[in-house]
């Protein structure tokens, strides 16, 4: 079926034959507007093994007198260009809170930040990858003061709920009440749909007009160059009291329209949901024979690899790995480790039992870390996230400080690199930043603490000394970076077989672009000993470290990482 024929049967499907039609006959000319305006693509784009996405805020690096997006730059020309394929910049767009996810017009860059020339000039050396906050505006926004006058197409902008109804089933990501009361310019109070924050208005997509503006915001971002789409809080954009407000069906329509609406015009930017949920129902999203998300974040990843670092024990972590088996060759997935949130728990769901949850949140806590709670339907709280820096979750307490402390924290991220799928690493990992307490004082925020802001003069001079932590691990994860895109057998879709060697041992053999490696990382504080005889009957190289290793058994020092190769 052509793609806009799609758009036009899932409308139906979602608004009924009348109001499916008539939200047709307004996005076909938008469509057509920007297909115009875009340069000529007929295929869909699939990333290979030099796909690495860096995460990052806008203006995480700061100099005096420059806009951030420009001080962003020139650390990108000097010291990314030969390491990530696509930088994410988180929401840089006007806001009124949390951290630019509150968004009061999306059509803007934040002056704070910098302007879309800025973006653009990414472009040159850089794919993009823009944030999609797509559930919910901010209530400073001029959309939500259009819904409170009740201006023609705003009035069914947010979603008005009866205090008498039954809200137990919804699920929720957040401890804050789920309905914020604000009162209409005619005097009426009405109770708004507020998942996230009272500053967060969700989004009513029962309405077309909603769903028009928001197509609108699309295909903007599309024509300010975005090659990835990330729809951020998908999961929970069509409410239906009731229900659990979570996945619904609704929801997977509405991420295939939006994916149909670019098959049609942009088939090569990709859509990334964003679903901070378990494994199964993440994966939902990938839709039926890859319909939906081309991408997926591994969201049990993070917290599996701290999970098995601490204990010694890669057998959870191996387990789960088995079963990272994609429904589409147009499908992949996005392997991280930290982001600007923090280490989300509820992905560990049916993997590990929730007394291991537990110690988790213990060793988090003792590091200098927090723990952020959801609600549960029946009033209880549990752990959503932890918040603290992935490099200070590894810390140890070794008297004087830790001397295996980088060497850690670089064994968690080899890992993340050699799973099946694209690596995205978060700019304060690897820059091995630590937790910014300050931040936390400032804002009385915990996610704060892995949010930091950096001066780029201080920055450099660290990250150029070898006496620093920084260094020590930007310049061996950028060493990682570089060599691991220069393998065919790291492309997203190259075969994959997880080897059990030693508990102590994540192993992983890849194949694909006629090369076969084994990825060894020791995540124990010992050394170990394993047979390589599986790879090659003569010796073995080291893609790393350039070592040849004897045939037969290699002596895996404390965290340890190998990309072994036939010699």
């Amino acid at each position: 079926m052509r793609a806009l024929d799609r758009v036009e049967r899932l409308l139906g499907q979602l608004y009924g034959k009348h109001e499916g039609t008539m939200a047709f006959e307004r996005i076909r000319p938008l469509m057509a507007s920007a297909a115009k305006r875009l340069p000529p693509s007929t295929t869909e784009r699939l990333p290979d093994e030099k796909e690495i996405v860096l995460i990052t805020y806008a203006d995480t690096l700061r100099q005096p007198q420059q806009p951030p997006l420009s001080t962003f730059y020139t650390f990108a020309q000097r010291y990314l260009k030969q390491t990530v394929s696509t930088i994410h910049f988180l929401p840089f767009f006007p806001f009124s809170s949390d951290d630019g996810f509150s968004v009061i017009d999306y059509m803007q860059i934040d002056p704070a930040v910098g302007s879309w020339d800025d973006v653009h000039a990414f472009k040159a050396d850089f794919r993009l990858m823009l944030d999609w906050v797509i559930n919910h505006i901010s209530a400073q926004s001029p959309w939500f003061d259009a819904y409170l006058a009740a201006e023609p197409g705003y009035q069914r902008l947010a979603i008005e709920v009866d205090a008498a109804e039954d809200l137990s089933m919804v699920t929720r990501p957040r401890s804050l009440p789920l309905l914020t009361p604000y009162k209409k310019k005619d005097g009426r109070l009405v109770r708004l749909w507020t998942t996230f924050s009272a500053d967060q208005i969700d989004l009513n997509f029962r309405s077309i007009d909603v769903l028009v503006d928001m197509v609108r915001v699309m295909l903007a971002y599309v024509e300010h160059g975005a090659d990835i789409l990330r729809l951020d809080a998908i999961a929970y954009l069509w409410k239906e009291i009731g229900t659990t407000c979570i996945h619904l069906p609704q929801t997977h329509m509405m991420v295939k329209l939006f994916r149909a609406i670019l098959d049609a015009i942009a088939p090569h930017v990709l859509l990334i949901t964003e679903t901070n949920v378990p494994h199964r129902e993440n994966i939902s999203y990938f839709g039926d024979a890859g319909d939906e998300a081309q991408i997926v974040y591994n969201f049990s990843l993070p917290p599996l690899l701290l999970h098995c670092i601490l204990t010694e024990d890669v057998g959870y972590l191996r387990r789960w790995a088995k079963t990272l088996v994609l429904p589409d060759r147009r499908t992949t997935f996005l392997n991280f480790t930290a982001s600007h949130d923090g280490i989300g728990v509820r992905p560990l769901e049916g993997i590990i039992p929730s007394e291991e949850i537990d110690k988790l949140v213990t060793v988090v806590m003792a590091n200098g870390g927090a723990v952020s709670y959801k609600q549960n339907p029946d009033g209880t709280e549990s752990p959503y996230e932890l918040n603290i820096t992935y490099v200070d979750a590894l810390r140890g307490d070794g008297a004087g400080g830790d001397a295996m402390h980088a060497r850690r924290f670089l064994a968690t991220q080899s890992i993340a690199l050699v799973l099946p799928g694209v690596p995205a690493i978060y700019i304060h990992s690897l820059l091995g930043s630590r937790n910014w307490d300050e931040g936390v004082r400032m804002t009385g925020r915990a996610r704060t603490i892995n949010r930091a802001k950096l001066d780029m003069n201080d920055l450099v001079r660290r990250i150029e000394n070898p006496e620093t932590f920084r260094y020590k691990v930007f310049s061996a994860y950028r060493t990682m970076i570089e060599v691991r895109s220069a393998q065919p057998a790291f492309h997203p879709k190259a075969e994959f077989d997880v080897l059990e060697v030693d508990r102590r041992v994540f192993a992983m053999a890849r194949q694909g672009g006629g090369q076969r490696l084994i990825a060894l990382t020791n995540i124990a504080s010992d050394d170990v000993t394993v047979d390589v005889g599986m790879l090659a009957a003569g010796p073995t190289r080291d893609l790393i470290s350039k070592r040849v290793f004897a045939p037969g058994v290699v002596t895996m020092k404390p965290y340890d990482v190998l990309w072994l190769t036939p010699a």
